[in-house]
């Protein structure tokens, strides 16, 4: 006769196996470009809410769980540039990261909760403010 642990390490073997076909599948489906079409929203957890142009870039903004990240993106990459972004909840202080940069700036997260947000972001002088928003 053939004992339990037999067919027991079997199964587990079968499951193992089985799990690693479909977690292969899954990757397979979402193919090379799910990477690199969203590399950006990588940089910040959750979805994107916001996006302030400017003359020479764009800030987007983040929101999940009552945390609010922001990046600040140069529309002409290459060339070191001064260049902040900053992000502040309603009652606390600024968030800021600021630098020469080539491509961006951030990413800055703050705790806001149900706050309003006040977003800001500058390459070489030229820039945006958002006001108080995300209320």
């Amino acid at each position: 006769m053939s004992s339990g642990r037999g067919r027991g390490r079997i199964r587990r073997r079968l499951t193992l196996g089985a799990a690693g076909l479909a977690a292969s599948l899954l990757l397979a489906l979402a193919g090379p470009g799910v990477g690199s079409a969203h590399a950006l929203s990588g940089v910040c957890a959750g979805h994107k809410v916001r996006v302030l142009p400017f003359s020479k870039g764009r800030v987007d903004v983040f929101k999940t769980r009552g945390y609010v990240c922001v990046v600040l993106v140069a529309k002409r990459p290459g060339v070191r540039k001064s260049m902040s972004v900053s992000v502040q909840a309603r009652g606390s202080r600024a968030v800021r990261d600021k630098g020469r940069f080539t491509h961006r700036a951030g990413p800055v997260t703050v705790h806001a909760g149900h706050r309003c947000v006040r977003v800001t972001g500058k390459i070489s002088g030229r820039g945006v403010t958002s006001g108080w928003i995300l209320c």
